[in-house]
């Protein structure tokens, strides 16, 4: 799976935009994470694609700027309390830093590392 950064003004129905572009060009969104400026800014949004590269087509199609695109790691966990940090806690252990980290659909845990290797080695190489 693919994160792709988006650069949205902080104003009513940039959101809307967004999920209408990729919604007319057949492209789900799998996990969403995003927040404006401190200062209510432009804001940043994650979104989970399976093709960063189709998304980020379709948004510029309508005049959405795009940021930078990577893959993560994507986890299904259960529903309940701890299991997250169970998860991340592997990964600290194996000593990766998560930068980047949100829920997506279907109960699944999304995480990011510059050593993407390593955090999914992390995560599936033990238990």
């Amino acid at each position: 799976m693919q994160d792709l950064v988006v650069n949205l003004e902080n104003k009513p129905g940039t959101l809307a935009e967004l999920g209408a572009a990729l919604g007319n060009a057949g492209i789900n969104i799998e996990g969403v994470c995003g927040m404006a400026g401190a200062d209510g800014s432009a804001g940043e949004v994650h979104i989970l694609v399976q093709s960063a590269q189709m998304a980020r087509t379709a948004l510029e199609e309508v005049g959405i700027a795009c940021g930078d695109e990577r893959e993560v790691e994507v986890v299904s966990i259960v529903d309940q309390p701890g299991e997250m940090g169970r998860h991340l806690r592997k990964i600290a252990d194996s000593g990766v830093n998560v930068d980047l980290v949100y829920l997506a659909t279907s109960t699944r845990l999304v995480v990011g590392s510059s050593d993407i290797d390593g955090l999914r080695g992390a995560l599936h190489g033990g238990s």
